[in-house]
């Protein structure tokens, strides 16, 4: 089965009404082709979604959707019906997008520890975070500000980029990332305050008033 781009379109306005109704799932465990298609139609614009928040690629994107779904309905007899079968994809497109941005060739990462602002014997920092200047955010700055953000994220160590994109990005709560990575509640919380430290200085000489 190929996903066609055009099935990926904007999400439509979130509702509960969007998830799959009893007759849908019904219709999926029997393995109906059109419940399939019909599945993809209700729920693949907001995983597309999803997958280009994660990957910031258009044709990546696409790839892990089609993947995720594929995984899915491969694996229909393990939906136990504890979560809605959207938060179950949603899980499963998030695991793909991961896999992608793991496997993905990268130059050598930097240490965190280069990243990270400087302290000083009393706590404060060697050179303090300055106030940013206002930003056009309905136009082309915008635009080039939201590339210049997401270039930063991707130079963070694979381990703080992850949790950035899943807690500040898609905005998975801590319990839900400390799940999906395999780690316990702490570590996410210590990786998540490097990570937004390490962000916040590799973007201040961009964005500071002094920079302007």
């Amino acid at each position: 089965m190929t996903i066609q781009a055009s099935q990926l379109a904007a999400p439509r306005k979130e509702s509960p009404a969007l998830d799959v109704t009893p007759e849908l799932l019904a219709s999926l465990r029997l393995a109906d082709d059109a419940a399939y298609d019909e599945l993809v139609e209700l729920l693949g614009g907001r995983l597309y979604a999803v997958a280009l928040r994660m990957l910031g690629r258009a044709e990546e994107a696409q790839d892990a959707v089609q993947e995720g779904f594929l995984n899915a309905f491969r694996s229909f007899d393990r939906f136990d019906g504890r979560s809605s079968l959207s938060t179950w994809l949603h899980r499963i497109v998030m695991n793909a997008c991961l896999m992608r941005l793991r496997t993905r060739r990268r130059r050598p990462e930097q240490q965190m520890d280069d990243l990270l602002p400087r302290f000083l014997p009393d706590g404060h920092q060697t050179i303090p975070s300055e106030p940013w200047r206002p930003i056009d955010r309905s136009g082309i700055e915008h635009a080039e500000m939201r590339q210049l953000v997401r270039s930063k994220i991707d130079e963070l160590p694979e381990v703080f980029r992850e949790i950035l994109l899943l807690r500040d990005v898609e905005e998975l709560d801590t319990e839900q990332t400390a799940e999906l990575l395999g780690v316990t509640i702490s570590v996410v919380k210590t990786r998540l305050h490097r990570a937004r430290q390490a962000l916040r200085s590799m973007l201040d000489p961009h964005f500071s008033e002094a920079s302007a």
